[in-house]
């Protein structure tokens, strides 16, 4: 492993990391979102025959299209940074991290690449039942690829499934099922993809509102706004299922990772779940959990039930995971010093091991080998400085998350307005179709809001427990970090400029041929 790196290298590496994520993550929710909402649209055409379905799930294609077309190019560049950034981290868990994705690469962009060729041009070479098979299982690839993407960023979060390899120092998987059907990887495959869906269906109302603005296309519109709305409401209710089990997950997994998410310090019985609050900056030593807000709303006992279940369960707080000697189903909880102490441990009867099977002491080996296994729960923990360094960004993923679940809020109820209305035939609205196109970046946010509360709140750790990020990283030369830094960030920018001017030419251009009496 490497020690003493210079800061600045590990800054500059995660900020490349996080900023080649945070464009990919433009284009996949869009990706799946279109992808279900084209099905939809080309199954209607197939069981009723109407060609105005068949033009506007057209249309709906071309944008995706053009969106996956850049979400792979993304991609592609974040998985290579892997090898390049993060080459400490490749060797110790290759072996298990490297499964899920050479599966997707495999499966999901074979049946991707297959499927959305058909789907694209074989309209009139292939049978309307063949060409409806295609486009479903083009948006079930994209799921798919999701999927064994997630696994693995799951696996980060909640490593099972594996064991350590002392002769080899890699992570070795020695239960693929465990791996791949964890309560996390399971529960954030549903809700990302649900995010997804959600985005979907507000890009999909809120373009549809820009044509009733218009005065364009007045029945293609209002046909996609009331399946974009559909498709958003159902997918935003079922993410306050699996919202509410991802936060227990979090509560079990992840204490810390809560704990920054409500600012809170100081655990107890019957905690409050903050609403909405002003933390104070920089807070330390905080002795009272008001002491780290200017003001907030909280609602009594609300997060000890999201937690656990129980309205009165105990919850600990940052400084409460720091000392330890709370109660757990383990019995009581160590200290971060001590968690610490038995890293540095865990890290020494490694090295113990590896000099005494060289000089071939069997008896020395076996001896270190069993001091590192009883200790490697807390391996990570040995390369960590100094207790406060466990603490996430608190301020950044505290912020983040209230953003993603006030957004939330605010998309169930747009949803529910536009489908009251669509029921009714009256969306005719002026407000409502400005409502609905502004609405479209405050999707993204509230889907960016979510990826940060899941990456900035697990910090330090690359993986959870394991490996820290500053373990994980390649010895390169910062200037170098630096300057692919800003080559990545010209050339995203450069794509993401270049897609939203052919996603805006097409939607301006409009739908082909649509039996519309306004075209």
């Amino acid at each position: 492993m490497i020690e003493n790196l210079d800061s600045f290298l590990v800054d500059w590496s995660r900020a490349q990391f996080a900023m080649t994520a945070i464009y990919h993550w433009l284009f996949v929710p869009l990706t799946l979102g279109l992808g279900l909402i084209m099905s939809i649209m080309e199954t209607i055409y197939y069981k009723t025959g109407n060609v105005f379905w068949k033009e506007t799930a057209k249309f709906w294609m071309k944008l995706f299209g053009i969106n996956f077309a850049v979400g792979v190019a993304t991609g592609l560049i974040l998985e290579f940074e892997f090898g390049t950034n993060w080459s400490n981290y490749s060797w110790f868990v290759g072996d298990i991290f490297g499964a899920p994705l050479a599966i997707e690469g495999v499966i999901a962009f074979f049946m991707e690449a297959t499927f959305i060729a058909v789907m694209f041009f074989g309209w009139n070479k292939v049978s309307r039942g063949m060409h409806l098979t295609s486009t479903w299982l083009t948006f079930v690839g994209t799921a798919i690829s999701a999927l064994w993407i997630l696994v693995a960023n799951a696996w980060m979060q909640y490593p099972v499934g594996m064991k350590f390899n002392p002769d080899t120092v890699r992570n070795e998987m020695y239960d693929f099922w465990a791996v791949a059907t964890s309560p996390v990887a399971i529960n954030k495959f549903f809700h990302t993809v649900l995010s997804g869906l959600m985005l979907g269906g507000s890009f999909v109302m809120g373009v549809s509102a820009w044509f009733l603005l218009k005065e364009r296309h007045r029945k293609f519109a209002v046909s996609s706004m009331k399946i974009g709305a559909a498709t958003g409401l159902v997918s935003a209710l079922l993410l306050l299922v699996t919202g509410d089990s991802s936060s227990k997950n979090v509560a079990k997994y992840q204490p810390m990772k809560l704990a920054a998410m409500e600012g809170l310090y100081n655990g107890s019985d019957g905690v409050s779940l903050v609403g909405l609050g002003v933390l104070k900056p920089c807070v330390e030593n905080v002795t009272d959990n008001d002491d780290a807000f200017y003001f907030k709303i909280a609602f009594p006992k609300m997060l000890s039930w999201l937690a656990t279940g129980d309205a009165n369960a105990y919850v600990p707080g940052i400084n409460d995971l720091l000392k330890g000697g709370y109660r757990t189903d383990d019995g009581e909880a160590l200290s971060a010093e001590e968690k610490i102490r038995r890293g540095k441990v865990a890290i020494k009867a490694l090295s113990d091991y590896r000099v005494a099977t060289k000089e071939g002491n069997g008896e020395a080996a076996n001896a270190a080998k069993t001091s590192m296994e009883s200790n490697f729960k807390y391996f990570g923990y040995g390369y960590i400085n100094q207790p406060k360094d466990l603490i996430p960004p608190v301020q950044l993923t505290f912020y983040s998350f209230h953003v993603m679940v006030i957004l939330g809020a605010y998309f169930i109820l747009l949803f529910l307005v536009i489908c009251w209305f669509g029921w009714k035939d009256n969306l005719n609205k002026r407000w409502l179709h400005v409502v609905s196109l502004w609405s479209i970046p405050l999707a993204y946010i509230a889907g960016q809001a979510g990826w940060v509360v899941a990456e900035v709140g697990r910090q330090p750790w690359a993986i959870q427990d394991i490996l820290p990020v500053t373990a994980a990283i390649s010895k390169l030369p910062t200037t170098s970090v630096v300057l692919t830094f800003f080559l990545f960030l010209i050339l995203f920018a450069i794509m993401l400029v270049a897609e939203i001017r052919i996603m805006v030419k097409a939607i301006k251009k409009g739908p082909n041929s649509v039996v519309d009496e306004n075209k």
